[in-house]
């Protein structure tokens, strides 16, 4: 997908499904998404490879009322525990775009823009070798679609790859949805995954820039709330 048409099929979205951040509460999803669980797969080297689907959610409540403190009884709905115990909401995520801060890695084929903060550390950039490394290398068809991969299946959107030559992007196929990330591998459950240009609004009412993934917070830890930063992991 090219950033021409993820920039098309998100302002066609944004009308119909968007979510909104409430002070001090839970997200709240109009449009009625797809909500199911993704649960990430290893490959022979215990490195994530893949997305497995689980459970699927009911959505038809229009909104529905997802969990961001981190505490709710009815995972992965709000359940009100947010009133009853002390957590910090104060979203400080810039509203800037991903590449105002990213970090551009260049190779002969392929550049890499890196928004470090973004990561949601469901470590997909790690499955055959670092990407930055692949980057660096990447000549052959093999190595550029492995690179793709990589940054792709990585759910905060931190990594984005572009074609050096024509300057577009390459962006997975996404359908409007949004997926509940589960990590057998460090054994917790990782951050909502919103995929295919879902607008954000925050609870001031200004939207955050649309893109075709981001991850969101649901463990009330992150430092850069809304969004994941990866907190989830060492909190458990």
């Amino acid at each position: 997908m090219n950033d021409s048409k993820v920039k098309a099929e998100a302002e066609a979205t944004s009308k119909s499904i968007y979510i909104k951040v409430m002070e001090d509460g839970p997200y709240l999803v109009y449009g009625q998404p797809p909500i199911r669980e993704q649960i990430i797969v290893f490959n022979e080297d215990g490195n994530s490879w893949d997305y497995r689907e689980g459970k699927n959610y009911d959505s038809s409540e229009n909104p529905c009322y997802l969990c961001r403190c981190g505490r709710t009884t009815d995972k992965p709905f709000c359940s009100g525990a947010h009133l009853n115990k002390k957590w910090d909401s104060t979203e400080t995520a810039a509203l800037d775009s991903h590449f105002d801060d990213a970090e551009q890695i260049e190779g002969p084929a392929l550049i890499l823009a890196d928004n470090e903060i973004l990561c949601a550390f469901a470590r997909f950039c790690d499955a055959k070798g670092q990407i930055w490394n692949i980057v660096e290398h990447a000549k052959t068809p093999e190595e550029i679609e492995l690179a793709k991969r990589e940054a792709g299946l990585c759910p905060g959107g931190r990594l984005v790859i572009f074609d050096k030559e024509k300057g577009e992007i390459y962006e997975p196929d996404f359908e409007p949805s949004i997926g509940l990330i589960e990590d057998p591998g460090l054994k917790v459950s990782g951050p909502i995954w919103i995929r295919g240009g879902i607008r954000i609004e925050n609870a001031d009412g200004n939207s955050y820039e649309i893109r075709n993934r981001v991850a969101l917070c649901r463990c009330g830890k992150s430092s850069n709330k809304p969004f994941c930063n990866g907190a989830h992991a060492s909190k458990g």
